[in-house]
């Protein structure tokens, strides 16, 4: 049989960014999924600013945008009156290309992947369900269940699990999935409102025991989210709902077109490799929807893998490399997990004491210190995550300005474009703000590794840069050497002391 590169289980919108990061770096993939077709319904809706950042190497970005409804601002209620109304615009502005929180429905935004793919010559496979697999040394042999119930071998490099949060694969490595379940019951309701002011915007309302997050995606339409305190799901309808932040929001539910509810769990599986399996998304991370971080994170764990999985099949990388995935994101997911938990908890509760934090000293808080600049872009920065750093990477190296190994590039806008332009280029590639040096340059155009200078500015010192540092940037646009001074030997040592090559 043919040796496939890399199988993917699972075409949610994890799986079919891994599938087009892959292709596009010249990867072969599979990609296959049990179900008979892109979800109907969703409960992901919120599109962060670092995946659109990153949806630009592939010229999503202004088509999701366009697609999507753009949330600029987020208004804070509790106890029926507005206590804070944070204008995204503000905080992000000097941050990146995309300050704003946009929603666009998980189905909706599958159906753009899959087309996407298929323009790239890649079609999911339906109804083609992962039964079991077995881990070679150097390749995986997989059995799937085919469309008309016959079975199919399937010998694959690699093998990726975007396969949900109860992800058969994950069941078959044997791995822990550590953490809970929580007891209250969230529900997501689309309805049409009458009285939101203003309209268009985020907002989130908490009350006794009690919360609310109104989310607008355009056309009238708006997505509830909440809880129900009841501790069992069966047959709740809408009337069930809290009803005390939703009327302290001064608005009325015209009519309900869908409802769902649905356990939430918050837990981090031990590991994200295994050999050669790769768990990605839900399958490896799940928490509560505080925040809209989920969706985005598992895109980002899929962005992570492609160029690594690319490298090493290229023989660019060896297998330390691969390892890196489960370094880096395995602890993005467990703080990410913590986090999300504690604003969760807290939104949620119970008693005198809770109740009078939440709905009178937080909102007093998130008034006073939207005014404090600082305070304002790390909060964004949260929320976007434009703060996603790998410091601890055993990939990134250095610091030159405010700027170490590992971060997130500053994005700096400039007369014409900005300085994440070249970031369109999937490789890995050098930065300079200032002038580079012939070594520098040489070494560049020797090892084919793209050199971008730019005209030194306030505005880059102002975003932390280093004026004639280099800044070596990863095919994931994240920095990997940050060196106050330019030299080719650096760079020899940095790729020789990973057994890579750029």
């Amino acid at each position: 049989m043919d040796m496939q590169q890399v199988l993917i289980a699972g075409a949610g919108p994890t799986g079919l960014v891994l599938a087009l990061w892959l292709t596009r770096l010249g990867v072969p993939v599979r990609i296959i999924d049990r179900s008979s077709g892109p979800g109907l319904t969703s409960r992901a809706l919120a599109v962060q600013a670092r995946t659109l950042e990153l949806y630009r190497q592939l010229d999503l970005a202004e088509a999701v945008v366009a697609a999507g409804h753009v949330n600029p601002a987020f208004n804070l209620w509790a106890r029926g009156k507005k206590r804070a109304h944070v204008s995204f615009g503000e905080a992000g502005a000097d941050l990146t290309p995309y300050p704003f929180v946009l929603i666009y429905p998980q189905d909706r935004h599958e159906v753009l992947l899959i087309e996407r793919l298929r323009q790239m010559g890649v079609e999911v496979e339906r109804q083609t369900e992962l039964i079991s697999f077995e881990d070679k040394v150097d390749h995986v042999v997989a059995r799937l269940r085919l469309p008309d119930g016959s079975e199919e071998s399937v010998e694959a490099r690699y093998l990726s699990g975007c396969d949900g949060a109860k992800s058969p694969i994950r069941h078959q490595l044997g791995n822990q999935f550590e953490g809970g379940t929580y007891k209250r019951i969230f529900y997501v309701a689309d309805v049409e409102i009458d009285g939101l002011d203003p309209d268009g915007e985020l907002h989130i309302a908490l009350d006794l025991s009690d919360f609310v997050a109104v989310l607008s995606y355009g056309k009238g339409g708006n997505r509830l989210i909440g809880t129900i305190e009841d501790e069992t799901d069966d047959g709740l309808t809408f009337e069930d709902v809290g009803h005390r932040a939703i009327d302290g929001l001064g608005i009325s539910i015209r009519k309900v077109n869908w409802f769902s509810t649905y356990r939430v769990h918050h837990r981090v599986t031990d590991r994200f490799r295994v050999g050669n399996v790769f768990l990605v998304g839900d399958a490896a991370h799940v928490h509560s929807p505080a925040g809209g971080q989920g969706m985005n994170t598992g895109i980002s764990d899929a962005i992570n893998l492609a160029w690594k999985l690319a490298a090493a099949l290229s023989g660019k990388a060896g297998d330390a490399l691969l390892d890196s995935y489960d370094v880096e994101r395995q602890a993005f997911a467990r703080t990410l997990v913590d986090t999300t938990d504690k604003v969760f908890s807290f939104a949620t509760a119970d008693g005198g004491f809770a109740d009078f934090v939440r709905t009178r000293i937080a909102p007093a808080f998130v008034s006073v210190a939207y005014h404090v600049e600082g305070v304002r872009d790390f909060m964004f920065r949260i929320l976007s995550q434009t703060l996603v750093q790998y410091r601890d990477s055993p990939l990134s190296e250095g610091k030159a300005g405010a700027v170490d190994g590992g971060d997130r590039l500053p994005w700096v806008k400039t007369a014409t474009s900005d300085n994440y332009a070249p970031l369109s280029h999937m490789g890995w590639q050098v930065h300079v703000y200032g002038a580079a040096t012939a070594e520098v340059s040489a070494w560049c155009a020797r090892e084919g590794v793209p050199l971008h200078v730019f005209a030194w500015t306030p505005e880059h010192r102002h975003a932390g840069l280093e004026q004639d540092a280099l800044y070596l940037l990863r095919p994931d646009t994240w920095v990997a050497l940050s060196e106050k001074e330019q030299s080719a030997d650096v760079l020899e040592r940095y790729f020789a002391a990973r057994l890579m090559r750029p």
